[in-house]
């Protein structure tokens, strides 16, 4: 009986109405699933607030990582573009786990019409890295309701004859003005006044080509990138440097080592067994460095050497070095301070150096003696060391004389190798008979001030709690807090381990997800300028992550001194201001990094201007990564098109709600 009532039932108009009620349902949910399909758009994510801590740690990349939006178009409307497929669930899916090795083929880089590819290498001049450039004023402005606009002019190259120009180097005007030049001043700083400053963006020489890598690029160059031979007239024969048809080639000689820098290198930890390289002795200073075959050949000893010398008569010798991919810049012993803070280098040598350390009461040991750590080594290799002249052997008594008032510690003279320790606290200074000279410098004498600042004929007093002595052996140093942390003057209201710590978990993290991602070991990553690099993490990460290429750490004047820091942790750096251009050659880094850096500076000086200066020692085929507020980003593509940049706008790690964005610019080689 109960079979026909339910047959009737089925046939009632109820039952079609619920029916046709779920096949609508059905079908509206199917099209709006599936309507928006391909379209871009920012997707919102989460993680896991209470992760398995017995599970490792991942960095979350956010699914907007490595794409570019029109950003004010964003904050104007408010809005997102629809979802493409499958990009929401239900429930978020779990962090993903590390790739795997075929995992990073899913990789590359994304061109300007959001294709991306896998066969890419920065710095390969095929005709997509080449632009032609011609120079005319073109306004370019940038039309948005919610920032304020504004027009940039388009850059025009500079006349040919200024491809190695360094504005505060090549002043002309300012040096024929200087009162005397005696004593080296016109090696010194003399930077244009406003108005006068680079407008322009300084070509690469005729036929120019992609560097060659490192660590090729150690025993040879393109002469095209440095087509200069007087180093080649004036030093072949002791073993610098040769010409090989389209090539320059280093067999890894000096002056005083024809027979190669290891066999050098060698003799010195024979002589002084100490002196244990890349272990008590990680940073090194080489004045006077010629092409760097010096730190060149320490590289290879876990030893980072910073490469001194003026732009004098073998003016391209910095050049050299940093085209090879050796750490290098120029700079003068004359009459200010080295832009290196005190106590920074285990070991500080001079091969045939050519400077005369005695003159003016050994001032310019005196400033040898600030920079060299307590209880660190000063080599000298140079004829008054093993020649028998009656005035050679007079000037090695005067320098015996000075370095014993200075309580360095002779420690050896083996053939033309002479090599002193400075003391490890003040008990000698102390001890010394009153009136001899030089004196202790006064108390309120900062050493570790040298922007601008003049050399003093005095001993820089060691701090009475030891604190530069006190530094661990590498590699360990990299990541130990050091003493001279506590000394910094910032305004941090927790400790400064906790700020070292963070800072250092910071970067590694980041750095860590661009190899994951973005593939930089397969990026031509060298010669790499961190230009606010605080207490040195980020060139730590690439430390950490096993990169080949070594850091520049710029410590800009605007904030606080951290330089100390970075030299404890066995990384090399410099003081700087970044409203004035850098002291280096034309195209000479392969990566700038500057993290909340152009913000700041803003409020002291032009932007524009400080990224015309990047774009001079930037390499064609180099990158910029500009971390700064979302705020300040539609202003700086605008500037990075007038220079001629490809850029693309990233999202950083913290996902699309961040206030801060990475805008990543590529340099093309340029061509009139």
């Amino acid at each position: 009986m109960k079979s026909p009532i339910n047959i009737d039932f089925l046939k009632t108009t109820h039952a079609l109405q619920i029916a046709l009620f779920l096949f609508i349902s059905i079908t509206f949910f199917y099209l709006g699933k599936h309507w928006s399909d391909g379209y871009q758009q920012l997707i919102f994510f989460t993680q896991d607030s209470d992760p398995d801590p017995n599970l490792n740690q991942a960095v979350s990349i956010s699914p907007n990582y490595n794409k570019s939006y029109d950003i004010s178009s964003l904050i104007d409307h408010n809005s997102t573009e629809p979802v493409r497929q499958n990009a929401l669930t239900k429930q978020p899916p779990p962090p993903p786990p590390p790739p795997t090795e075929d995992s990073l083929a899913k990789f590359g880089i994304v061109n300007e019409n959001g294709t991306m590819s896998e066969e890419f290498e920065v710095g390969e001049f095929d005709p997509e890295m080449v632009d032609d450039w011609v120079n005319e004023t073109q306004a370019q402005s940038e039309a948005s309701q919610s920032v304020k606009n504004f027009a940039i002019n388009k850059f025009g190259l500079c006349s040919r004859d200024l491809s190695e120009y360094i504005p505060c180097l090549d002043n002309v005007e300012a040096i024929q003005k200087l009162p005397s030049t005696e004593k080296g001043q016109r090696f010194e700083r003399h930077c244009p006044e406003e108005g006068k400053r680079l407008n322009c963006l300084v070509p690469a020489p005729n036929g120019y080509r992609a560097p060659i890598p490192w660590p090729k690029s150690r025993d040879e160059v393109w002469f095209s990138n440095v087509p200069h031979t007087r180093l080649v007239e004036d030093k072949g024969g002791q073993n610098w440097i040769s010409r090989d048809k389209n090539k320059f080639k280093f067999p890894g000689g000096g002056t005083q080592f024809i027979h190669g820098a290891n066999e050098y290198l060698d003799h010195i930890s024979k002589m002084i067994p100490e002196v244990t390289f890349g272990q008590h002795i990680r940073v090194a200073l080489d004045v006077g460095c010629g092409v760097a075959s010096f730190g060149a050949y320490l590289l290879q000893r876990n030893v980072v050497t910073m490469s001194v010398a003026p732009k004098d008569v073998h003016e391209n010798q910095i050049q050299f070095a940093l085209e090879r991919g050796v750490p290098a810049m120029v700079a003068a012993f004359a009459t200010r301070r080295l832009l290196y803070p005190s106590q920074a280098f285990d070991l500080i040598h001079c091969s045939r150096c050519r400077i005369n350390w005695t003159r003016d009461d050994g001032i310019l040991l005196l400033e040898v003696n600030r920079m060299l750590r307590a209880g660190g080594y000063f080599v000298w290799a140079a004829q008054p060391v093993y020649k028998h002249e009656e005035a050679l052997e007079e000037q090695w008594e005067v320098m015996l004389n000075l370095t014993t008032r200075l309580c360095w510690k002779f420690l050896k003279k083996d053939g033309y190798i002479a090599v002193w320790q400075k003391p490890f606290d003040n008990s000698c200074y102390l001890s010394r008979e009153a009136g001899t000279k030089p004196p202790l410098c006064d108390p309120s004498d900062d050493p570790d001030n040298v922007w601008y600042a003049d050399l003093k004929a005095c001993i820089s007093e060691l701090p009475k709690n030891g604190y530069e002595a006190n530094v661990t052996d590498w590699p360990a140093r990299l990541q130990t807090p050091p003493n001279r942390l506590q000394s910094i003057k910032l305004d941090a209201f927790i400790s400064r381990k906790e700020l070292f710590k963070a800072e250092s978990k910071y970067w590694n993290e980041i750095i860590e997800s661009y190899v994951r991602a973005l593939r930089w070991k397969k990026m031509r990553l060298r010669n790499v300028m961190d230009m606010r690099a605080g207490f040195g993490g980020f060139a730590a990460a690439l430390i950490e992550q096993k990169l080949d290429s070594w850091v520049m750490n710029v410590v800009p004047v605007s904030g606080p001194n951290t330089l100390p820091v970075i030299y404890d942790r066995g990384l090399i750096g410099v003081m700087h201001d970044w409203c004035e251009p850098f002291d280096t050659y034309p195209r000479t880094y392969d990566f700038l990094h500057a993290a909340n850096l152009l913000s700041v500076e803003k409020k002291r000086c032009n932007v524009s201007s400080i990224m015309v200066e990047m774009d001079r020692i930037l390499r064609p085929g180099g990158r910029v990564y500009i971390r700064d507020s979302l705020a300040l980003m539609d202003e700086l593509q605008e500037i990075a098109k007038a220079i001629g940049w490809h850029t693309s706008l990233r999202d950083t790690a913290e996902g699309p709600h961040a206030s801060y964005r990475v805008l990543v610019c590529d340099k093309h080689l340029l061509r009139a």
